[in-house]
C-alpha cells in the first residue's frame, strides 16, 4: 500500500466516527492536487554536547525531528515528520519562505567552531556521523519526493544569521547520493577561465544567486548582506574559501549550478 493510499484509507476510518455526530462525508471524489508537507530538508549543527543538545532540543525553545550523536552516532527521533518543528527560524529557500513549516530538521551533534589566537578553528563531523546521515536520508527519501536542490545547510536558508552545518560538512558526498548539487569540475574549469578575463557584475552575482535558491537583494552592489549569501555559498561549495568577496571560481561555480535548475 503507497501512501496515498493508506492516507485516504485512515481519513475514511477517522471520518466513519463521525457518524454519530450526524455528519455525512463522501470520500469519493479524490483530489490528485496535493503534495506532502515535506519539502525541504534541514541539516545543522547543535554547537552543543549529546546531553546538552537534547536537553535543548526537547525541553527548550528550539526543536528538530532528529538529532544525530556523536560516538556511536545514535539516531534520535524527537518529533514526528507530519509535525512542524522549530529548527529553521526565519528562512528562505527558492522563493519559499518560513521553512519551519515545510520541512524536515535534522541536527547533528557538533561544537561547531572555537575561535583561537591564529584563527577560527571548525570540527570535523565522525564517519560514523556522516553515515548516519546518509542512511537517514536515504530513508527520508523513500518516503518523499524531494527535489535534490532543497537538501539544504542552516547556513544556505538563513545567511545572514547562521553558519551551521559548518564548512567541515560533506556536501560534495551528500550531493554524489542526490542529496543536493554539485557542479562539474571539468565545466567550473572552462568557466573560470572566461571570467577571469571577464569578471561579470555585482548584479550577475545577485541574479544567480537567486538562480540557485539563495534569497538576496537585487541592489547591484556588494553590500553586507550579498556579502553574506557569497560566503554561505562558498563555504556550501567551496569550503577552503568563504570570504564572500566575488572571484572568477565563484562565479563559475554558480553559472554551472544555476544552469543545472
Amino acid at each position: 500500500m503507497n501512501l496515498r493510499t493508506l492516507a485516504w484509507v485512515l481519513l475514511a476510518a477517522l471520518l466513519a466516527g463521525c457518524g454519530s455526530s450526524g455528519l455525512r462525508v463522501d470520500t469519493s471524489h479524490p483530489s490528485v492536487n496535493y503534495d506532502s508537507r515535506v519539502q525541504f530538508v534541514v541539516l545543522h549543527y547543535t554547537a552543543a554536547p549529546l546531553d546538552r543538545s537534547l536537553a535543548l532540543l526537547t525541553h527548550g525553545e528550539v526543536s528538530a525531528h532528529y538529532l544525530i550523536g556523536d560516538g556511536p552516532a545514535t539516531v534520535y527521533r524527537l518529533a514526528d515528520e507530519q509535525y512542524r518543528t522549530w529548527h529553521a527560524g526565519e528562512s528562505e529557500w527558492d522563493g519559499r519562505t518560513w521553512l519551519n513549516s515545510s520541512s524536515i530538521g535534522i541536527e547533528i551533534v557538533n561544537p561547531g567552531y572555537r575561535d583561537t589566537p591564529t584563527g577560527r578553528v571548525w570540527y570535523p563531523y565522525s564517519e560514523a556521523q556522516v553515515k548516519a546521515v546518509l542512511a537517514l536520508l536515504r530513508d527520508i527519501r523513500s518516503r518523499y519526493r524531494i527535489d535534490p536542490r532543497y537538501f539544504v545547510g542552516h547556513s544556505d536558508i538563513a545567511p545572514l544569521r547562521k553558519l551551521d552545518p559548518g564548512p567541515m560538512f560533506p556536501w560534495q558526498r551528500l550531493a554524489q547520493e542526490g542529496f543536493g548539487l554539485w557542479p562539474d569540475a571539468g565545466a567550473v574549469s572552462r568557466a573560470r577561465q572566461r571570467f577571469e578575463a571577464s569578471p561579470p557584475s555585482i548584479a550577475w552575482y545577485q541574479e544567480q544567486l537567486a538562480r540557485v535558491g539563495y534569497s538576496v537583494v537585487r541592489s547591484g552592489t556588494l553590500d553586507v548582506t550579498t556579502r553574506h549569501v557569497l560566503a554561505a555559498f562558498q563555504m556550501h561549495y567551496r569550503p577552503a574559501r568563504f570570504d564572500g568577496e566575488p572571484d572568477a571560481e565563484t562565479a563559475a561555480m554558480l553559472q554551472v549550478l544555476a544552469g543545472m535548475h
